[in-house]
């Protein structure tokens, strides 16, 4: 099971929120291409990365930000918030990102998702984040009365690499992650699944290991974020955990 390190980025500066809100942003490092190689250099083999001012803003916003870490990593890097529209997924795959994640624009624009999947195979993640099972859209500003299950089944075939659930309740929080739910949306589909929100320690990460190995569909990987900067846990430690 992969570990994704995140990186949020706010006003060029990596933070975590708390429950998504952005007035609740926790500076944790001014410099996140440092923060970046600091993750490789622990072993992580991907980073997650949130432009947060794009999310709300529906296009690019730390822009530069982003293309700093990519020069300053050699390991894959996926990246989210404000992509809305095939001609960013492809400036920023040809920049050198390795996946892009799409949120907003799978609930707004389904069918320029479907088409980023044909031309981009592999290169396409949909980000489900969710709130009381449904979705929340416009960087979690916004709920819609859409089941998660439901959205993820629309692209059951259309070629997504990833489906990145996070439970905003509890992202930020620590308080461990909504595995039921996890497996429960990766049982659903055909899809692979990457849990998001809540991580608070080795054992959340333990609990969700074991019960992918028991779930009828995949769970390949896992977003922490406060858990790291924290100091609950180091990434090495979570590497480990997950990897053997």
């Amino acid at each position: 099971m992969i570990l994704y390190p995140a990186i949020d980025l706010k006003d060029g500066q990596c933070v975590r929120l708390w429950k998504g809100e952005m007035a609740k942003a926790t500076v944790f490092n001014d410099d996140p291409p440092d923060q970046a190689r600091a993750f490789e250099t622990a072993g992580c083999q991907w980073l997650h990365i949130v432009d947060l001012n794009g999310a709300f803003a529906g296009h690019p916003v730390n822009g530069g930000v982003v293309e700093a870490i990519l020069k300053a990593v050699k390991i894959p890097v996926q990246l989210g918030g404000g992509i809305r529209d095939i001609a960013t997924i492809e400036r920023w795959l040809e920049l050198g990102m390795s996946r892009v994640i799409l949120g907003t624009l799978a609930v707004r624009a389904p069918a320029i998702v479907k088409e980023a999947c044909k031309r981009f195979p592999g290169k396409v993640a949909v980000g489900i984040d969710a709130r009381g099972g449904r979705v929340a859209v416009e960087g979690w500003a916004e709920d819609s009365d859409i089941d998660v299950t439901d959205l993820a089944r629309q692209f059951e075939d259309a070629g997504v690499a990833a489906i990145i659930h996070t439970d905003i309740e509890r992202d930020g929080v620590s308080a461990g992650l909504n595995v039921e739910a996890t497996v429960a949306l990766a049982d659903a589909v055909k899809i692979p699944v990457i849990a998001s929100g809540g991580v608070g320690s080795l054992d959340d990460l333990k609990a969700l290991k074991s019960a992918a190995s028991t779930a009828e569909g995949t769970i390949d990987g896992v977003i922490v974020g406060r858990a790291l900067y924290d100091g609950k846990f180091d990434a090495p430690a979570a590497v480990k955990v997950l990897g053997n």
